[in-house]
Order: structure tokens, then sequence, then C-alpha cells
């Protein structure tokens, strides 16, 4: 699978429709390096013209904000800035809703303005415009709950264009006891993905998952590489590991057999 990079299409004299802003994790972490292949695969077979920024990618800064650093916020975000409008990129999709939410709505203060997408938002609309086509197949008549990242919800109000992918699926989406605005955060958020949490008598991830396993749910669908992470290892706190984990990407990509 050859994805083409900014600088590569440039050189060409051609502007991609679509920034594919791949992310840390996507990057780099090895389960969510699956999430980003799953979704480059849609787009690849939906002819989306596309491309990434490669190696001239770097972290948006939302860690570093989160966890108080202003200034190394703005190093980051102004040097990813000067590299988007040097190609004069107009619509950023991600799969990373900590990306989506920092590039939506604090890069444009520092003079960064783009049309940005989560990656279920833009799959939904590829739907809508009979780009690509959903069924069931592997997951007809499973159960799957779905975990509302918290920069996708509460943050940007995104809570339809997920669960509409997955009642394309043909399955049964069972919501779990907090959910949509009225969500439990995974306990990533804030930077605390890169830290142990602080001393109290639970750890959020095992509150999180308690309750998506409540649902007796088959699958825990969610759209965000941390929300994964938290909800896998709340799932092997459990024992539960025949409950599957997955970024609605990879459910789409399933059930379209790629």
């Amino acid at each position: 699978m050859e994805i083409p990079t900014m600088a590569q299409k440039m050189a060409e004299g051609k502007a991609p429709d679509v920034l594919f802003w791949v992310g840390c994790a996507g990057s780099f972490d090895d389960r969510a390096k699956k999430i980003t292949k799953a979704f480059a695969k849609i787009l690849i077979a939906a002819k989306v013209d596309f491309a990434v920024l490669g190696s001239e990618e770097s972290c948006t800064g939302d860690p570093a904000k989160r966890a108080g650093n202003e200034f190394l916020f703005q190093m980051q975000a102004v040097t990813n800035i000067e590299v988007l409008n040097a190609y004069e990129v107009k619509k950023i999709v991600t799969t990373c809703p900590h990306c989506f939410n920092t590039l939506k709505n604090e890069y444009p203060e520092l003079g960064g303005s783009y049309e940005v997408m989560h990656h279920t938002e833009f799959l939904k609309s590829l739907l809508e415009e009979g780009i690509i086509s959903i069924e069931g197949g592997h997951y007809k008549g499973k159960r799957i709950t779905f975990h509302d990242p918290c920069y996708l919800g509460r943050a940007n109000d995104v809570y339809e264009a997920p669960r509409t992918l997955i009642e394309k699926l043909e399955v049964e989406l069972v919501e779990m006891k907090r959910c949509k605005s009225n969500g439990l955060c995974c306990g990533a958020g804030g930077a605390q993905m890169f830290k142990e949490a602080e001393e109290g008598d639970k750890e959020i991830f095992v509150e999180r998952t308690e309750e998506a396993l409540a649902t007796r749910s088959d699958i825990i669908a969610t759209g965000c590489p941390f929300c994964n992470t938290m909800m896998t290892d709340g799932v092997k706190n459990k024992e539960k590991e025949k409950i599957k984990v997955m970024d609605i990407a990879e459910l789409v990509a399933r059930a379209q057999d790629l």
C-alpha cells in the first residue's frame, strides 16, 4: 500500500483534495497503526485523492497543552501551521479526536484555518454521497457498544456520525449507562495517557470498561487511538479478552472486505 506524501504531490504539480493527518499514535503505536491502515484502505478503495505529510508531520501539541505547557504547544503548533500553509492545505481528516480538536479549534488563532473532519464524519459523508457502501456481513446481528471519545463528543458535538456507521453494519447498537453528552472519559485525556493516575479508589479505565461490559456487547467500538488503548487495557484487566475493542474504521474496512 503506497500512500503519497504532500511533497510528492507538489513535485507532480498536484494538490490533493484531502490531507490525512495520521497523528503520533497512528504513526508509532502498533495498535493504532492498524487503525491508520484500515482508514487508508477505505480511502484508496473509495478513490479519494489524499496524501499524508509523512516525516513533515509532527505532534499537534495537544498533550503539551493539556499538561500545561502552553509554550511548547505554541512552538509545535506554529511549526505544523507553517508546513500546512506552505502546501496550501484546505481540508484535513484525522483518526484522532485529540488532533481533530486541536487542529480545528486551537490552530485558527495561531494562523492555521482549515476544514477539519474526524474520520467518522468523513466516512459518513462518503456514505451519504454514495461513494462507499457498508453492509453487515461479518458483524450482522452482533451487539456493539460505542464509547464516545471526549474530544469528539462533548468537545465537538459529534455523536451521530459514528453511530450511523455502526448501524449500517446491521448490528444491535447498545448504549452504555453514560453515553453521548453524559459520557465518561476512558481515562487517557488531559495527558493522563502518559503518566500514572493520582491516588484514588479506582482507575477511570476500569470504571468505563465495567460500563461497557455491562451492555453484554461482543465488540466495544471507539473512534480514538487513546480510548482504544484504555478500553483494551480495561478488557484485559477484567480478563474478558474475547470482547474485541475496535475502531470504527476497522469495522467499516472489515465489512468491505478490505
